[in-house]
């Protein structure tokens, strides 16, 4: 009976654990913005790195407003995330998605800096591995139906609105920094007196809280129980 408990009990931490290894968008809690409650939204694998999203949508504004906004954000937010979580900041401060910069070379198939399929940069990879959406062109090239922002996963607040900047400039032309249009999934890069709209995301590592003292307190009690029963039958025996 006491190894059954004490296996019982390993089990739900380690239960606890494998959901939160076999995660991919996790809703952790929410953030207090203005008045209202956003959700917290951990990409555990984006492109290798733990990221948090904030399912607020900035209104569209030109590049360097919502650089600066992105990066206003953490004075500004109550935390409210669930006790079964514990966060860990990588980042000093909320920002804006990274891409990867390099020349402007088009394409469909992945590889390039702009274009369809692209996934190396952090709203890339949310757009089409994490949420399962579909560019425009397939990778092949071919148009496809059922293209653009259909699925939105754990978050309330992304939409199918024009374009959304990246926190990352282009080194070969600074008038300009990547973005992701939306209703396509097509990344390229935008003059940032252009409008678009800020999403902002933090780099954190998040771990599961050991199980409550309850819990063990419960496995104990039944531990008890059972050693009673045992000494009370062993009487009547």
């Amino acid at each position: 009976m006491q190894k059954k408990l004490a296996g019982l009990t390993a089990g739900l931490v380690l239960f606890g654990m494998a959901g939160m290894a076999d995660a991919a968008l996790t809703t952790i809690g929410t953030a207090t913005y203005n008045g209202s409650d956003y959700k917290l939204i951990w990409d555990d694998d984006n492109n290798g790195n733990s990221v948090i999203w904030l399912d607020y949508s900035n209104t569209p504004a030109v590049w360097s407003a919502q650089v600066a906004w992105a990066a206003g954000l953490d004075a500004a937010l109550t935390y409210h995330v669930d006790a079964a979580y514990k966060v860990a900041w990588d980042d000093a401060a909320w920002r804006l998605p990274s891409t990867v910069d390099g020349p402007n070379k088009y394409g469909y198939d992945g590889s390039t800096t702009a274009g369809y399929n692209i996934t190396s940069s952090e709203m890339g990879h949310l757009y089409y591995d994490e949420l399962g959406n579909l560019g425009y062109l397939d990778p092949a090239g071919n148009s496809q139906a059922g293209f653009g922002l259909q699925h939105t996963g754990d978050f309330d607040n992304l939409t199918d609105e024009s374009w959304w900047w990246s926190g990352t400039e282009n080194a070969a032309d600074p008038v300009r920094a990547w973005a992701i249009y939306m209703p396509h999934g097509y990344q390229g890069y935008l003059v940032k007196s252009g409008s678009g709209v800020g999403l902002a995301i933090r780099s954190g590592q998040v771990s599961a809280v050991p199980v409550p003292a309850a819990i063990w307190l419960l496995g104990s009690g039944l531990t008890g129980m059972a050693v009673l029963r045992r000494r009370i039958k062993g009487k009547l025996v």
